[in-house]
């Protein structure tokens, strides 16, 4: 209990040493205290001088025991006295045992921070719309001069200006005698190719092996 003054008004304020713990964990105590009687009267008798409620929970798998105490200060004297002190030739050591409780003694599920890594995302966000695919642009002036153009001939789709190339269009000659006048004869006629025997496939000829020469071994 603790008395403050503030503003010339006396308050009382209780203050409760809630963090430290009221319980110690004694290591590397005998094997033998878990099953004899007698030395466990021995081992418990240590701590009863401290405090007579003091309480033990034996754990025989861990080699350890848990010691209860009514109040921290019991235990932190037990320990300041009996830690690495030998009991029937061991080095005793003593632990506090730190129970921690966040928020509630429930186990809570974890907070839902990273269900945006989810993929797909379960619903879409708020406010999200479907965009609509763009209406495309057909330029029916420039079909219309296209389809006017004939062999050889060009058309410009836009000027040249001092920080852009012109674009113009080029459409191809005629294969078949459009290229200056020259003769068609030339150049082959599908029909003929048509009507012509294919010559035949050159045989692939193997290399032939070398004759085999035995060797003589001296």
């Amino acid at each position: 209990m603790q008395q403050v003054e503030n503003c010339g008004e006396e308050a009382t304020v209780d203050v409760q040493f809630t963090d430290l713990p009221n319980a110690l964990i004694a290591c590397k105590v005998p094997e033998d205290l878990f099953d004899e009687d007698g030395l466990k009267g021995s081992f418990e008798a240590l701590f009863r001088s401290f405090d007579p409620e003091v309480t033990f929970q034996y754990f025989k798998s861990f080699r350890r025991v848990r010691i209860s105490f009514g109040d921290a200060l019991a235990a932190a004297e037990a320990r300041l006295r009996l830690h690495k002190t030998d009991f029937k030739g061991k080095e005793m050591r003593l632990y506090f045992a730190q129970s921690v409780h966040i928020g509630s003694p429930r186990l809570e599920p974890p907070k839902p921070d990273k269900q945006f890594l989810i993929s797909p995302p379960a619903s879409p966000p708020v406010g999200w719309e479907q965009s609509q695919d763009a209406t495309p642009v057909i330029n029916y002036d420039l079909l219309c001069a296209i389809s006017k153009l004939g062999p050889g001939e060009k058309y410009e789709l836009h000027t040249a200006t001092p920080t852009t190339p012109s674009v113009v269009v080029h459409v191809c000659e005629d294969e078949h005698g459009g290229n200056g006048g020259g003769d068609s004869s030339s150049a082959p006629d599908d029909s003929d190719q048509d009507d012509k025997p294919r010559p035949p496939r050159p045989k692939i000829v193997q290399t032939r092996r070398p004759d085999f020469t035995p060797r003589v071994e001296q």
